[in-house]
């Protein structure tokens, strides 16, 4: 009877031998990667999605010189008309300010083509550029579904702020760009 207690004692898990080896292991993966192991990282060169043949983008493109020089743009601030006319747009009797073709064309070459937005950390400059590929929230929602009650209501400046903080504690987004727009605080 003793030799089967011995072998029964001998069977019995070991407990605690890898003590917090699941827990650390959990924690690893839940842990951020460092930056040089991130399968996606801001400004990683990104491919081009064409859906349009390049006859169908110079339909839109000559659509859009037309659009601009024969309907323009109605309502413009003063100080917009005056920059505006100041380039060579031409206000109409109507009020409208029309693009000349050639105007649009010659904005259109001296574009910038890299800019660089600004993070309060410079490491968090983002270079947009070339092929370069950012991730970011967008949006401008009026209104949202309320987390709790799961009913659509005013979008609030608490909901944006929460937005921001979840962006900034995840590692997927390169920028957070407005994702509503608040309808609690009022213009003075």
């Amino acid at each position: 009877m003793s030799d089967l207690l011995d072998i029964g004692e001998a069977c019995e898990p070991a407990r605690n031998r890898r003590s917090g080896g699941r827990a650390n292991r959990v924690a690893l993966r839940a842990a951020p990667l460092a930056d040089n192991l991130r399968p996606v990282r801001p400004g990683m060169p990104g491919g081009q999605y064409r859906p349009l043949t390049d006859a169908n983008m110079a339909k839109i493109h000559e659509s859009a010189l037309q659009a601009l020089e024969q309907i323009g743009l109605s309502q413009a601030p003063r100080t917009g008309v005056e920059i505006l006319t100041g380039a060579g747009a031409i206000q109409g009797d109507d009020g409208r300010i029309r693009f000349p073709r050639a105007l649009v064309e010659d904005m259109l070459a001296i574009a910038a083509r890299n800019i660089t937005l600004c993070g309060r950390d410079p490491k968090y400059d983002l270079h947009l550029s070339g092929t370069n590929v950012h991730f970011g929230t967008a949006g401008a929602a009026v209104h949202m579904v309320d987390p709790i009650t799961l009913a659509y209501r005013d979008t609030t400046a608490q909901d944006l702020y929460d937005a921001g903080r979840l962006v900034q504690s995840g590692s997927h987004a390169d920028l957070i760009l407005l994702p509503g727009t608040y309808q609690d605080l009022h213009h003075f």
